[in-house]
């Protein structure tokens, strides 16, 4: 069996959960329960289904949007506020789709951040391009990047001229974007692939009278000379052009040769494999799974369904082995859990102070735990997807205990969001199969918050001393059967209620809740 042959099977519901804990911030139970039966082929047909762009944030104070206005100095560090806090609510309200998930992926791999390039309208069209592209053609969406103003600042592109080329963005397109720092790229390349992007420029930067942001290419300060590469690039010249349009003949022609380059699609599905499967790639897995991903990817003509596609429906993603091999990123704990308990951000149009009091929210949490949204902390992206460790980077003595806090806080009744507390536990109790019986609670319920099974001693162990307290099970369900009995009995209510939360507080510490 080839570790890329197709999981053809129906799909269970640890499967699903699976599947949707790694392409989206998370399942909500319903959504496991709908798509459970269904094949891995079928769900991806929703996964990667397009999605409408979604409306522009909205400035609290007026209701307008503020991305196609003139920039406003005085407010610009509370109009990046509403940049960030709207796309956590696009998080939030995702519908069963790849999109978010990717274009979070792709802000970590043509990373740029508000700190540097320092126009919240910017750092929008540079968001509303992630997820334009984010699932398109590779080829056409370096293309575009490329000419990102956002990226241009970022990486001083706007500042490569003949004469006094800047080298930063053409090293940062080979070492991170494409070919990778092992793809065998000599410096003489980056001098050359610098002067090939010489004249690029972004107009409208931090311009308080008028709106218009856009990028160009200015002729007259393009390098026109011919650029010889080396035998990593086949010794590949590309010619000198001195047109108007030369500019962009030249990225393509750069672009064409560096994916000529058998170890620039290898190095993307390398990236792909490490956000959705797992961070250690062996030689079995570079042999089974990154090269045919490579082969694929050049002969779909560098499409990425195609090749998310294949991966995400192979018999090796569902290898029972690789669930928990992912510590939880902050988006997908935190997003992940206020969705699993059915939080959404209302319509800004109809609610904006509720909009963004839960997005607000929402981007505090991942700020603190280290994961704060457009800006990456370099231009190597969030340190726990480049250093040694990968995801581990995520916990350390600071966010281990942010972690346990965000869960208590959910589970004390004290936080409220778009005016009611984020869970209701008597609620959702009553959804599952047979509440009333301890043991099958306690297995419900971590069936569908904990991404790998328990063993018999752990499932014991959470029913008899973390749910019950070392009470006779048979007590428990005399408890919930007095309760529903008698639902507006307060002391009847706080006996079943008091337990459940506690037990839900210790499940959200627990090292299982912490992985996907």
């Amino acid at each position: 069996m080839a570790l890329l042959d197709a999981y053809t099977q129906p799909l269970t519901a640890a499967q699903v959960g699976h599947l949707l804990r790694r392409t989206t911030f998370g399942p909500t139970a319903d959504q496991i329960k709908m798509l459970t039966g269904q094949t891995a082929s079928q769900i991806l047909l929703k996964l990667l289904a397009d999605q409408p762009a979604p409306a522009p944030p909205l400035d609290l104070t007026t209701g307008k949007t503020f991305h196609d206005q003139p920039f406003d100095t005085t407010n610009t560090g509370k109009l990046n506020a509403y940049l960030k806090a709207w796309w956590a609510n696009l998080m939030l309200n995702q519908p069963i789709s790849l999109l978010e998930k990717m274009t979070l992926f792709w802000s970590n791999h043509f990373v740029t951040n508000t700190a540097t390039v320092n126009d919240y309208r910017y750092m929008y069209r540079y968001n509303a391009l992630l997820r334009q592209q984010a699932l398109g053609n590779f080829k056409a969406f370096a293309v575009a990047i490329t000419q990102d103003p956002a990226m241009l600042r970022f990486l001083n592109g706007n500042q490569n001229v003949v004469g006094t080329a800047n080298e930063n963005y053409a090293r940062e397109l080979q070492e991170l974007f494409t070919i990778g720092r092992n793809g065998g790229y000599t410096e003489d390349d980056v001098r050359m692939a610098a002067k090939a992007l010489t004249g690029w420029a972004d107009t409208g930067y931090r311009d308080a009278v008028n709106a218009t942001i856009s990028s160009s290419f200015r002729p007259a300060k393009h390098d026109t000379s011919d650029k010889s590469f080396s035998a990593t690039y086949q010794n590949t010249v590309i010619k000198g052009r001195s047109t108007a349009s030369g500019g962009l003949d030249e990225l393509n022609d750069l672009l064409d040769m560096i994916l000529r380059n058998t170890e620039t699609p290898r190095y993307i599905c390398r990236r792909l494999y490490r956000w959705f499967v797992n961070s250690d790639i062996t030689p079995a897995i570079e042999t089974g799974v990154i090269q045919p991903l490579g082969d694929l990817f050049r002969k779909s003509n560098f499409e990425l369904k195609p090749v998310l596609t294949a991966l995400l429906q192979s018999q090796h993603f569902f290898d029972e082995s690789l669930r928990g091999a992912i510590i939880k990123s902050p988006t997908d704990l935190v997003i992940g859990t206020l969705r699993f308990w059915g939080l959404q951000a209302p319509d800004a149009t109809q609610n904006i102070t509720n909009f963004y009091q839960v997005g607000n929210y929402a981007y505090a949490r991942l700020k603190e735990q280290q994961q704060d949204l457009l800006d990456p902390p370099t231009v190597f992206g969030w340190t726990a997807y480049y250093q040694t460790g990968y995801y581990q980077q995520w916990v350390n003595s600071t966010t281990l205990g942010l972690r346990g806090s965000f869960g208590d806080t959910l589970t004390n009744g004290a936080l409220k969001l778009a005016g009611k507390p984020v869970i209701d536990v008597l609620v959702y109790a009553k959804t599952l199969s047979d509440p009333s019986n301890a043991a099958k609670l306690v297995t419900d319920m971590t069936a569908q918050l904990l991404a790998i099974p328990l063993t018999q001693t752990q499932t014991d162990f959470l029913t008899d001393t973390i749910l019950l307290n070392s009470i006779p099970r048979y007590e428990w369900t005399s408890e919930w059967n007095d309760y529903v009995r008698s639902p507006t009995d307060a002391a009847k209510k706080q006996a079943v209620q008091l337990k459940l939360t506690n037990f839900l507080q210790y499940i959200f510490r627990m090292a299982e809740y912490q992985v996907n």
